[in-house]
């Protein structure tokens, strides 16, 4: 257990030093790190995000995944974060720098497409390379034997991307704003992103899972759990930014708490999938 606390320890700070560099190379700030303020950043990202992840681990109590592979699947989440930063500012230079030519020559882009195409680019990133991460570390395992893994897995590493995630964005809210600021943000993060992280990867997992007795249509089925993993994620961030009242930010939680309703439904209907050979024999 101590070893897995310093893994977990270690990759947070890690990638923090690495959000620092990212800043100074990217866009020419210096981040003054504040020693509270990073801690508090970070438990406020990660505890609530435990929390998830043990509501979504109790589905899963007739034949548990080890701790060690829960583990792993939640770090390679979070090791994911700086590499969509990355790959989310390059898509954002390159696009720019595609519409400056454009509007060069006469073309120009209107502000409604390049918002959605945007928005699409960076959702794909943060799933593709949630999958990624989770294929990496987890659906290649002996381990990986039942339908519902895949859920548990993915869901585990979308929590772990998003309790990254919502420490860098408590850093910057509480550097910026103040600590009191960052706490009243909280509360909207593990509502709103973490929840957007784990509908949006229930997508693929529902797909590799409703498809993990039928080999020959998985690769397609998990095909279309990304394009419905990435039009779920920038449907709600779509719908996020155009948010303007308590009232709509109320009426998406509403939305968010459907599916979640939903995917608890289908978490019962995978647990209860059986091998087509075994139904035969029953018959």
């Amino acid at each position: 257990m101590i070893p897995h606390i310093f893994a977990l320890g270690g990759v947070a700070t890690l990638t923090f030093y690495w959000w620092k560099l990212y800043n100074q190379f990217f866009f020419d700030s210096v981040v003054v790190f504040d020693t509270k303020i990073m801690l508090f950043s970070l438990m406020g990202g990660i505890l609530p995000a435990l929390l998830w992840l043990w509501f979504w681990l109790k589905e899963d109590t007739k034949k548990p995944e080890p701790n060690n592979l829960i583990l792993l699947a939640f770090l390679a989440g979070m090791i994911m974060v700086p590499f969509a930063a990355h790959i989310e500012h390059f898509i954002f230079i390159i696009f720019s720098y595609i519409e400056t030519k454009l509007a060069f020559i006469g073309y120009t882009i209107s502000p409604l497409v390049s918002e959605y195409t945007l928005t699409s680019l960076w959702a794909f990133t943060e799933e593709i390379l949630k999958y990624l991460a989770i294929y990496i570390v987890a659906l290649k395992s002996k381990f990986f034997d039942e339908p519902i893994d895949a859920l548990i897995y993915l869901i585990t590493g979308a929590i772990g991307f998003a309790a990254l995630e919502n420490s860098f964005f408590l850093m910057s809210s509480m550097t910026d704003s103040g600590v009191l600021t960052g706490i009243m943000n909280l509360p909207l993060r593990f509502l709103g992103a973490t929840l957007l992280h784990i509908i949006s990867s229930s997508a693929i997992g529902l797909a590799i899972a409703f498809s993990f007795y039928k080999k020959k249509k998985r690769k397609w089925c998990i095909l279309l759990g990304i394009i419905s993993a990435t039009v779920l994620h920038t449907m709600f961030n779509l719908i996020i930014i155009k948010t303007q009242t308590i009232f709509e930010m109320l009426s998406i939680f509403a939305y968010y708490w459907l599916i979640i309703l939903i995917l608890i439904f289908l978490f019962e209907r995978v647990k209860s999938m059986k091998p087509l050979l075994d139904i035969r024999r029953k018959k």
